[in-house]
């Protein structure tokens, strides 16, 4: 095993890395604190640890002081017991080095079992500038907090926001004239149908739909059928196509199990809150609790589920492809996500899409498509107020797809605003 290290570190050393489009995520280095950064597969981990890399060596840090190893390499087939041996190779390679100035990247880590116990190690007592990188929040998460306690800052990379989008496109991020407005209109329109996976962003539509098919088939197989042992496949697809089927609405594992049952499927409700775990370790879904001031009533509410990118409803879920209105709260919802803000969902009679706290504040926020008919300015207002008059605040706002307007109802001030002026402000 050694001699493949041997191999894999030479390649590295000389190999130059594709670093893509910058990313908004800015991570502080030379902490002294091991860097994981996670998220869903293809979402560009990888690719930002090749823009770290980059930084490094444009401060002056010499290549051989730089080891990056990929463990999703099929040459690599180690478990937690051999990975003396990559230590073993790098300093047969480089036998004059000082191992406190070298920086190591380890890529998708959670394929060596018992890892965190080698990265501690490492830590104590060879070099304090480590990044890890994996697709999966759970054992990431679980293995850093018991093992790499207070010694560890986590990130999470998702696909692009929607800045990101227009910059990877290279489209200026103006909307004071008509002609500007109508161009970020189109591009809200493109994004929501596409999604912000990287790879997708100038492929042809069939192309794009068949390759964000293939990330979801490899999230399914190898990220929860392989890693958790799933062995009823049909359950397991049928499952998520019913989250994607029922994004923006709360989600019941007890329905589906009785759809499933009906139809002639041998399961049980544990193995279901199984799979929704699963889903959200890989971030194929992610979800947000009902609002409650009772953080234990919140955490026990039903969940609202979304899918990570919008370009997965729209590959996977063909229905979805075709329902804007829930494609664009999903977007709206991810959006939130990825630049961190915390979402809870509000419904008593009447229902707000979600409730956006900032320093103890809350926010009601309703996402409507178009809000041009009676009946549903009607609806999207009155779960609003309902929201409003709960929380004791005076205003709320409608994120849309195009329009401004601000309306005064039953003293209620309401902000109508489109998506691009809204998270591009």
């Amino acid at each position: 095993m050694k001699e493949v290290f041997k191999e894999l570190i030479v390649e590295s050393q000389t190999q130059e890395f594709e670093v893509g489009f910058p990313r908004a995520l800015e991570i502080a280095m030379n902490t002294r604190l091991i860097v994981s950064v996670i998220g869903a597969r293809r979402s560009g981990k990888t690719t930002y640890l090749f823009q770290l890399i980059q930084k490094l060596k444009k401060s002056g840090v010499p290549r051989k002081n730089i080891l990056f190893i990929n463990f999703e390499d099929e040459r690599l087939k180690v478990d937690v017991s051999q990975l003396d041996s990559l230590l073993q190779a790098y300093n047969e390679l480089y036998p004059e080095v000082n191992w406190q100035e070298v920086h190591l990247f380890f890529d998708e880590i959670q394929n060596v079992e018992g890892w965190e116990r080698f990265v501690r190690r490492v830590y104590d007592t060879k070099t304090r500038h480590i990044y890890i990188s994996g697709s999966n929040a759970k054992l990431l998460s679980t293995e850093i907090a018991t093992s790499l306690r207070g010694r560890s800052l986590s990130y999470t990379v998702y696909p692009f926001s929607f800045l990101e989008y227009l910059n990877a496109l290279k489209v200026p991020v103006f909307f004071k004239t008509q002609q500007e407005k109508s161009r970020m209109i189109h591009h809200t329109e493109s994004y929501m149908q596409q999604g912000g996976f990287a790879e997708t962003l100038f492929l042809d539509q069939p192309t794009r739909v068949k390759l964000l098919q293939e990330y979801f088939n490899v999230m399914m197989f190898r990220d929860i059928v392989e890693r958790y042992q799933i062995s009823n496949i049909n359950v397991l697809r049928f499952f998520i196509k019913k989250i994607f089927a029922g994004v923006t609405v709360p989600f019941s594992v007890n329905k589906v199990y009785n759809d499933l049952k009906s139809m002639g499927y041998k399961t049980s409700n544990n193995n279901l809150y199984e799979y929704l775990e699963h889903c959200q370790a890989v971030f194929l879904t992610q979800s947000i609790d009902k609002f409650d001031y009772s953080e234990i009533k919140q955490a026990k509410s039903e969940k609202k589920l979304y899918a990570i990118d919008t370009g997965f409803l729209s590959a996977i879920d063909f229905p979805a492809s075709k329902n804007w209105g829930k494609l664009f709260e999903n977007m709206v919802f991810m959006e939130f996500n990825k630049i961190g803000k915390k979402l809870t969902y509000f419904k008593t009679r009447y229902e707000c899409d979600f409730i956006l706290e900032e320093e103890g504040e809350f926010y009601p926020i309703q996402v409507s498509y178009r809000l041009t008919e009676s009946e549903t300015r009607k609806r999207e207002f009155r779960g609003l107020i309902e929201a409003c008059k709960t929380l004791g605040v005076q205003e709320g706002t409608v994120i849309t797809l195009d329009q401004y307007e601000i309306v005064e109802l039953n003293g209620y001030k309401i902000n109508i605003v489109p998506f691009y002026a809204y998270f591009l402000k």
